[in-house]
């Protein structure tokens, strides 16, 4: 047999809570750590005194007592588990596991027994049920009866709320109440608060964010009493799981975090944490209201009648000695700024996270503290508006995600060795990681702000192929190239460069500009309106069709490739999710995998530079506007013809009008009034749709014959 017993999955009950935990026997003690707050039940094996084995709901379970007069139940064993741990307790504790059988009858008469912090109710001297007289919290008594009421507990579906136990009258002693002797014995080893006696001391005006206020803070033996203005709270130091001194990064201020399970209530807002804010620079002198000799024999020189400081030191030293828990501070972390916490956003607030030894703390609002062993993972993500910045997620083994967000960029370096230095899982290493080169992870853990950041240009990286995938079908003439961190500053010489040579957006521009301004030219000479004729269309910008075509990138490249094996893998898949499914594709590969489409896309790049250069040699690339400059010319010209026409008919007919004599019609006359009739006509809509062939045939020659100039005829007349 070794020397240590382990058992995963063992269940402790809190407040009518099963929470799940480790146990572990050794030689030395019993430990038990819960899952859920990580808080530790240390047991010295000198202190054992007494073990039972039971069956309870959730199997076998271990019932364990302490010369102290302590009692601890664990439950979730297998009923193969008696005799391993039977001989691992008579071989280093000396102490006999026995079997206890419980009464499962469902008798409600039967005897109260005290034992310890346990209120035990037999049946023929087995157990029916057990109190933890700690769980009370209120008792209350009758003429004949006793009622009890319990803690609640948020966790729990279902609560017990009170149990009343029905007290004969005693038949031998008739000065002693049943009724008030059981009543003290419950109020005795009840976690009833009673504010009886004066205080250890007292803090006037403390500054407190959660909750939020100034509050006197009264330190009793047992409990922390909070006073404000408003609200009144009184916290058991049995509720209060760890202590935190966290220094602002400021370097003025001060917190002291009191974590609390369970927590607070005030209606319906629970308080897991409780905040105090201090000033570095604030002294205050403290007399503990008690004698020398019980200072002495209480604290054990932890703490003195009559001390004086800085009011943090005061306060955390005091809790210290009255929890008896140890505090935590800040560890070897440092940030960018020498600053042992870093600046970020939790949800819509901003606040301080502070990386310590065995967790992550983040105040204020609201205050969330993490611990390693229930991290799943971690992930560093890109920023949501700005590569300045990055967002650090945090996922825990229960499902729950945390994201503190607005992270400084400089930070990167420093969490990151951090992180990798506690071994914590971190979701996204990047290609060459998970390739399996581990040799690169220095890259990161000696990251400096001189040196090459990795994770930058990733993010870089990874926004330019999410455009790329987006914009795969829309090229609109844009160049569509690979991201080469080497090439970064060269691109941004050739944009702003005053001398760089015009590019081919510059010529298309100028040709854009001549175009519009013989548009306006032609549109001056459009005098006479005529509803009849639609206007132009404007011109769409013409390409040059006859230029060289600009290369695909990398990516465009690959996609061709792989296009129809995608639709291999995936039958019936759509357009578009090909395109993000190629998109997630090309992210996950290699840098191996993608140098070989930016050589080919490099060369195809070369090669149009290249045609570029020789076409513009020779003459091409002056605009692809010629077909349209030669239209616009026609079109012109037929305008005027059109004008001159109008002209030549509006003047015959003026001078027909002119002639005084009504009775006599010229034929340009009739032809003219009879086209105007007919135009008319077709304006108002009422024109038959069905007309018989005379008509047009007369119509026609009608156009003809105005067509045609009649002043020379009037002149010869």
């Amino acid at each position: 047999m070794g020397d240590t017993l382990e058992f995963n999955e063992i269940y402790q009950e809190v407040k009518g809570s099963w929470n799940d935990g480790r146990l572990r026997f050794s030689k030395q003690n019993v430990v038990y750590k819960s899952s859920k707050t990580g808080k530790v039940d240390s047991i010295s094996a000198g202190d054992l005194n007494m073990a039972q084995w039971r069956r309870v709901c959730l199997g076998h379970g271990i019932k364990l007592g302490t010369s102290t007069g302590n009692i601890y139940k664990y439950d979730g064993f297998r009923d193969t588990d008696f005799e391993k741990i039977s001989e691992f307790f008579k071989a280093n504790y000396k102490v006999e596991l026995t079997e206890k059988d419980m009464c499962v009858k469902g008798w409600n008469w039967g005897t109260a027994k005290f034992s310890g912090p346990l209120l035990s109710f037999d049946v023929n001297d087995n157990t029916a049920f057990e109190v933890p007289l700690s769980n009370v919290s209120q008792c209350a008594t009758g003429k004949n009866e006793v009622t009890l009421e319990f803690h609640q507990n948020d966790d729990t579906e279902v609560s017990l709320m009170e149990v009343r136990f029905y007290v004969p009258p005693s038949q031998t002693d008739e000065r002693v109440d049943p009724v008030e002797a059981f009543a003290e014995n419950v109020l005795s080893k009840a976690d009833v608060i009673q504010a009886t006696g004066d205080a250890v001391c007292i803090f006037k005006e403390l500054q407190c964010l959660t909750p939020r206020g100034r509050y006197d803070i009264r330190i009793y033996p047992t409990f922390l009493h909070l006073h404000g203005k408003t609200f009144d709270y009184k916290i058991p130091y049995t509720t209060v799981l760890r202590l935190f001194l966290l220094p602002h990064k400021d370097q003025r201020q001060m917190f002291f975090v009191i974590s609390l399970d369970p927590p607070i209530k005030q209606g319906q807002t629970r308080y897991h944490f409780l905040i105090l804010l201090f000033s570095k620079e604030e002294d205050i002198n403290l007399t503990l209201n008690m004698s020398e000799e019980d200072v002495e024999r209480r604290f054990e020189g932890k703490l003195s009648k009559n001390m004086s400081g800085s009011l943090y030191e005061m306060v955390s030293r005091v809790m210290k000695a009255l929890v008896n828990r140890k505090i935590t501070v800040p560890g070897n972390f440092q940030g960018h700024s020498g600053a042992q916490c870093i600046t970020c956003s939790y949800k819509a607030s901003s606040g301080l996270l502070y990386p310590l030894e065995r967790g992550f703390i983040y105040v204020h609002k609201p205050p969330v503290h993490l611990r390693f062993e229930e991290i799943s993972c971690v992930n560093f993500a890109r920023g949501t508006t700005t590569t300045r910045s990055f967002d650090f997620e945090i996922e825990t083994k229960q499902g729950n995600q945390y994201t503190f967000s607005s992270i400084e960029r400089e930070e990167y370096g420093k969490l990151f060795d951090f992180v990798n230095a506690k071994k914590l899982n971190i979701k996204n290493r990047g290609f060459k990681e998970k390739k399996g080169m581990k040799g690169k992870t220095d890259e990161y853990s000696d990251s400096d702000e001189d040196q090459h950041d990795a994770y930058l240009e990733r993010m870089k990286a990874e926004g330019k192929i999410r455009e790329e995938g987006n914009d795969s079908d829309e090229s609109d003439g844009e160049s569509d190239e690979s991201f080469n961190p080497g090439e970064e500053d060269d691109d941004i010489a050739e944009e702003y460069d005053s001398k760089a040579s015009a590019s081919d957006s510059s010529e298309e521009g100028d040709e854009s500009e001549d175009e519009s301004a013989k548009k306006k030219k032609a549109k001056k000479v459009k005098v006479v309106k005529e509803k009849k004729e639609r206007k132009p269309r404007k011109e769409k910008k013409q390409k040059d069709t006859g230029g060289p075509k600009r290369p695909m990138s990398a990516y465009m490249l690959w996609l061709n490739s792989s296009r129809e094996r995608i639709k291999s893998e995936n039958p019936g898949i759509s357009i578009t999710e090909i395109s993000k499914k190629a998109g997630e594709m090309w992210r996950q590969l290699g840098k191996e995998d993608k140098e070989e489409w930016e050589i080919k896309a490099g060369e195809a790049k070369r090669q149009y530079d290249k045609a570029k250069k020789e076409y513009k040699e020779s003459g091409g690339g002056g605009g692809g506007g010629g077909s349209t400059s030669s239209s616009k010319k026609e079109s012109k010209k037929s305008a005027v013809k059109k004008e001159t026409k109008r002209k030549s008919a509006g003047g015959d007919k003026d001078r027909e009008r002119g002639g005084g004599n009504d009775s006599f019609k010229s034929r340009e006359f009739i032809e003219t009034s009879e086209e105007s009739s007919s135009d008319s006509d077709r304006k108002s809509k009422t024109k038959s749709k069905t007309k018989n062939k005379s008509k047009r045939k007369r119509e026609s020659e009608e156009e003809e014959a105005v067509s045609t100039p009649a002043s020379s005829e009037e002149e010869s007349d």
